[in-house]
This record gives C-alpha cells, structure tokens and sequence, in this order.
C-alpha cells in the first residue's frame, strides 16, 4: 500500500468518524477540501518542516515529536490547534469549507497526527531533494485522490 493510500485512508476514516456520516458527505465540501486546507496550511508554512516548527513553538513539540517518531502518536486537542492558530487565521482557513472555526480545528487536530506520522517516515523528515518525496508533492497528489487537486 502506497503512502497516498494510506493517507487517504486515514483521512476518510477520520472524517466519517467526526460526522457519523460516510465518507466524503460531510457539511462544507467534504474530505477534498478538507485536504485542500491541509495542503493550503502546509504551503503557508513553508512546507512540513515549517507547520511542525510553529507547532512547537506553540506547545505542541512534544506531540509534534511522537507524530514524526516510530512510537505511538500523542493525541492534540481542537483547543490546542486553536491556540497555535488563533481564531482569525482559523476562521479564514474554515470559510473555505463553509464551516465554523472551532469545526476546522477539531478536523486538524484529528487529521495531523496521523498525516505528519505518514509522511516522516523512520521517524524523520523527508527529504525534499531528487532523493527523496516532496512533501507538497505528496498532499497535492493526495488532495487529486479526492478530485480536487
């Protein structure tokens, strides 16, 4: 199973589990937009490196540190995401979907862990260079998955 599929797995299984409904019906445009924010989050970052720098610099390192190791994956709270955001930037990423901020974040908090963890694998960074994949590469081809991209 490739890394795309596994993502999109965890991002459908996700979904359906937040709303109780099947995948890919949720209010506000559902997971291929949903993926489109991620995609948009990491791009305003500065890619993965810079998403998972602004999350420790905000509280979170050490969840960001079990999401990029080979452990279990320590759980982040809607509250968490919104601190390390705040409501404006929140709220812009969550009219795209059509949906509150507070929904937006309880969303990133269930999806990141799980999509940082997929895409360090052996516990680090991939590397960016004819190496290794492109992380913008990798959502941009997963949020096509979606028909969306």
């Amino acid at each position: 199973m490739s890394l795309l599929d596994q993502l999109a797995g965890q991002v459908l299984g996700s979904l359906a589990g937040a709303n109780g409904q099947p995948d890919g019906q949720q209010q506000g445009g559902g997971s291929g937009a949903l993926i489109q924010v991620l995609l948009g989050l990491l791009q305003s970052q500065g890619g993965l490196g810079g998403l998972l720098g602004r999350l420790s610099q905000g509280g979170l390192g050490e969840q960001v540190s079990s999401w990029v190791g080979t452990g279990q994956n320590l759980p982040v709270s809607a509250e968490q995401i919104g601190k390390v955001f705040g409501g404006a930037e929140l709220s812009d990423m969550a009219a795209q979907l059509g949906i509150p901020g507070e929904q937006l974040a309880g969303h990133i908090a269930n999806l990141l862990p799980g999509v940082v963890d997929g895409l360090t694998p052996n516990g680090r960074l991939p590397d960016t260079g004819a190496e290794g994949p492109d992380v913008g590469q990798a959502l941009a081809g997963l949020a096509a998955m979606f028909g969306k991209g």
